[in-house]
């Protein structure tokens, strides 16, 4: 007898299809991967077993008898248990705070710390996530907090565990442990859903591949079936032949320079490197290395210690956001809901909300050629949308961040960070960020790419940085390109993490 059952479950948002009869089980002890592109369904088949969404029609059975699922206290109590792509966790408390929010054990009517501290040990050694159960969330990574919340799930005793993006933030070796961890517990008799877009991952681990297209079932794959094409061919109807484009590097004069820059998080670290016209300079590390506060120091988000930052030769202010989009250097950050787009607000106005002196005439904004012009953008960079003035917040998670990339994309920039460009993007979307990224390189532009995902940086760069602690401890060029190597220069420097206040 399956665990669970989904049968043909449908799901519409007014005259949106979202899910068409879909067919979906899995047995105790199981690993199943459920793939598609963004838009697919995955997410909407997944809220609605943890009592987000009513389906429209279908019937949803655990160990054989049918079930409705309201609310998530629902689900927990059906022993269904989530990890969420965007994160549930709160910044001011603690990592144990965080791992039994609302289960707290209780002595003479208060939260008894010590059972509480007690109680997260083992939860974070079993995933290798080296912090003390009273380190404020604040001071974490976002490896850091996925692994929290990874931790958090496993504390409720679930039997069905869904694993929705995992390991977007998390290293090479973070992840290791994370997938050793899934077959221990499958072994356990735990069954698990594991949505990921990583599919060497879904290749290791899966017992049982299921494909979702525009809603409805693309097909299934088992065992030694279960290889990269066909899973790319499901998903979205035709054979990739090259996930990654053509990309002899074309070469200019230096662009981007930066000496000894340091950052707030990291003020004794230093990074020295230079980007070239046309050069993609991968950037390796770590989860909390320092690549992302050193991109927000280009940016002029943070005010950088020391250091010096030039852009073709002439040297440009640190820590003022308007000196560095004057000088072309523009960024895509890492966390796209929080960073990257107003979600309230419409694709049209997100994505002219960084050049209104475009469609501005007069001390007025143009609204006939904002549209016209955020609808070109829409084909260019193959946004699935209803319409310019559909809430980006109703966008699946590929199409917000193609709508990231596409705003500053689009204004010629000279030095382009790219933070995470493709966390959480399947992979037919990947592909077409992939051929935008190398088509602004021919056009000239110097890109930094900061990616953990370490396939992406050995197939998109010409040349890869590695930094640990705020250091860049080194350099490879492409002959010497391996994962190896990455790891070797990434693992070169090691402090502790500080711990709060008690």
């Amino acid at each position: 007898m399956p665990l669970l059952q989904l049968k043909a479950i449908s799901k519409t948002f007014g005259p949106v299809q979202a899910l068409k009869e879909v067919d979906f089980e899995i047995k105790s002890g199981e690993v199943v991967g459920l793939i598609g592109e963004n838009g697919a369904g995955k997410s909407t088949l997944m809220k609605i077993l943890g009592g987000v969404h009513a389906p429209s029609s279908g019937s949803i059975l655990i160990d054989g008898s049918p079930v409705s699922i309201h609310d998530a206290k629902e689900a927990e109590r059906l022993g269904i248990s989530f990890v969420h792509q965007e994160l549930n966790l709160l910044d001011n408390l603690d990592v144990a705070g965080n791992l039994f929010l609302g289960r707290e054990p209780q002595r003479w009517g208060c939260i008894d710390r010590k059972a509480l501290t007690e109680m997260s040990q083992p939860l974070l050694k079993q995933l290798g996530l080296s912090v003390e159960p009273r380190t404020e969330l604040a001071l974490l990574t976002n490896g850091q907090r996925q692994l929290v919340e990874i931790a958090k799930a496993l504390s409720m005793d679930a039997r069905l565990l869904i694993l929705d993006e995992p390991t977007s933030s998390l290293t090479l070796q973070e992840t290791d442990t994370l997938l050793t961890l899934i077959q221990k517990l499958r072994s356990q008799g735990m069954a698990i859903i594991f949505i990921t877009h990583r599919l060497s991952e879904v290749e290791q681990v899966a017992d049982r591949v299921i494909t979702l297209r525009d809603g409805e079932l693309a097909g299934s794959l088992e065992c030694d079936a279960i290889q990269r094409n066909a899973m790319i061919a499901q998903m979205i109807g035709r054979e990739l032949s090259e996930v990654y484009p053509e990309n002899e590097p074309q070469l200019g004069e230096v662009i981007l320079e930066i000496e000894n820059l340091s950052t707030n998080r990291w003020p004794q670290g230093n990074a020295s490197f230079k980007i070239r016209s046309g050069e993609i300079l991968g950037m390796a590390g770590l989860v909390g290395a320092g690549r992302s506060e050193l991109a927000q120091a280009l940016f002029g988000i943070d005010a950088s210690p020391s250091g010096s930052i030039s852009v073709s030769g002439n040297s440009i202010q640190r820590g003022k956001i308007a000196d560095a989009i004057g000088s072309g250097i523009f960024l895509a950050p890492e966390d796209r809901k929080a960073s990257g787009l107003i979600l309230e607000m419409s694709i049209r106005e997100n994505m002219s909300l960084n050049s209104m002196e475009r469609f501005s005439h007069r001390s007025r904004i143009d609204l006939k050629k904002e549209k016209l012009q955020t609808g070109k953008w829409l084909k260019e960079f193959g946004v699935k949308a209803p319409n310019v003035e559909h809430a980006v917040g109703d966008l699946s998670g590929g199409n917000q961040q193609k709508i990231v990339l596409a705003k500053w994309m689009t204004l010629a920039p000279k030095v382009m960070i790219f933070d995470e460009p493709t966390r959480g993007i399947d992979m037919g979307a990947r592909h077409e960020i992939y051929q935008a990224i190398v088509a602004l390189a021919r056009q000239g532009c110097a890109i930094l790419m900061i990616s953990s995902d370490m396939e992406e940086l050995l197939g998109m760069s010409h040349r890869i940085a590695v930094m640990c602690e705020g250091h860049l401890t080194g350099t490879l060029e492409q002959e010497a390109f391996s994962e190896s190597a990455i790891m070797e220069l990434a693992v070169q420097v090691h402090q502790p993490l500080p711990l709060s206040h008690p």
